[in-house]
């Protein structure tokens, strides 16, 4: 009884977007040091942007980049001609989760880093928080990790909770907390999902970079498991692995790639699906809108459908290249997988990397028709 209990409860926060049927669209917006024209944003299809990236530094959050205030400024902007949407900063990311071990680590440096992340968002007029930490208790790219992130982890998201709560008590506002979660049983054995999501309201899978270069080439954000496939990665797997430890489907938001990855000199038995390859020497344009235009069924290269994994890839014989993506058609299979499930909704990395609007409009008609 009492674990219905708390389950219910945990329901009954789980926001209103979800808790009426709409689906969440989740864009992360990665500008890096360029300035945001907020005309190519088509806000009118999103329900949040989670700004990548802000960064810690001594334990405090840190804007990143140079030109983060006037892409502020843009974005709150953006947010005025479209009431609906939601700004949040992501901070940390695979390039700069380093500090946040020991951020965690005591209650003295949550107390820091909590106090800087609210302040964070009062300053800027955010609407929530996105933590990024890739990842607790693993190295990630090369960062200090401890066993005790674990705990910490958990703390430091009720803590964020708590303070978060009490910025928007006065106005009766509601701020979002949201976190990026690795998409492999790694990240749950290093985490407490039970204890964490019933803080938070969303949990952003990282449904991708299933397979990011290696010796196998294969689909990096597949739907459903190939059996060719020896690790059986895939979004379904994620999503019931989540699901089981605890997670409530209307929390769970599945990312897709706007990206694709690549590998050369692969076998060309099976058309290079799950065959022998290797990183390739030349640069290839991997963003969807450059990949559509350039290389679907042009420049030797010819799409492919894998009816087991409802995924798409790109096959060049003569060069030997493979190149495993989403598009429209998979991505409609993803829309309806959202939908049966229950789910939140979905979020992409990352918004430039489809300027044609292909890929967030088949979000669109899909999520919130």
């Amino acid at each position: 009884m009492k674990g219905l209990l708390a389950l219910l409860l945990g329901l009954a926060a789980v926001p209103a977007l979800a808790a009426e049927g709409g689906k969440a669209i989740i864009a992360y917006v990665f500008a890096r040091d360029a300035g945001i024209d907020t005309k190519a944003i088509d806000a009118r299809r999103l329900t949040h942007i989670n700004y990548a990236f802000a960064n810690i530094k001594d334990g405090r959050v840190v804007e990143g980049f140079a030109k983060d205030p006037e892409n502020y400024a843009a974005l709150r902007a953006l947010r005025a001609a479209n009431p609906h949407l939601k700004l949040l900063v992501s901070v940390g990311g695979w390039t700069w989760s380093g500090g946040f071990s020991d951020a965690a680590l005591t209650a003295e440096s949550r107390k820091r880093f909590v106090q800087s992340a609210v302040d964070f968002v009062r300053e800027r007029d955010l609407d929530g928080f996105d933590v990024d930490w890739e990842y607790p208790g693993l190295p990630g790219f090369g960062n200090v990790h401890r066993p005790e992130d674990k705990a910490n982890f958990t703390a430091l998201m009720s803590e964020l909770r708590t303070a978060l709560d009490a910025l928007g008590a006065p106005s009766k506002r509601r701020y979002w907390l949201t976190f990026a979660a690795g998409a492999g049983s790694d990240f749950l054995e290093h985490t407490e999902m039970g204890k964490v999501q019933a803080v938070v309201d969303y949990v952003n899978l990282m449904t991708y970079d299933f397979r990011v270069g290696g010796p196998l080439a294969g689909h990096h954000s597949n739907l459903y498991a190939n059996p060719a496939d020896p690790d059986r990665q895939s979004v379904d797997r994620s999503v019931n692995e989540f699901l089981a430890a605890g997670v409530p489907a209307a929390r769970l938001v599945v990312g897709v790639p706007f990206y694709g990855r690549a590998w050369a000199n692969v076998t060309p038995a099976n058309e290079g699906l799950y065959q022998s390859g290797s990183e390739p020497k030349e640069r290839l344009e991997t963003n969807y809108d450059r990949l559509a235009a350039e290389l679907v069924n042009r420049n030797g290269f010819a799409r492919r459908w894998d009816a087991a994994a409802h995924a798409p890839y790109l096959w060049n014989g003569e060069k030997r290249l493979f190149i495993a993506y989403d598009d429209p058609e998979s991505l409609r299979e993803k829309c309806r997988y959202i939908r049966e499930r229950g789910l939140a909704g979905a979020m992409f990395w990352e918004y430039f990397s489809d300027r044609s609007g292909a890929l967030l409009g088949t979000l669109h008609d899909g999520l919130r028709p």
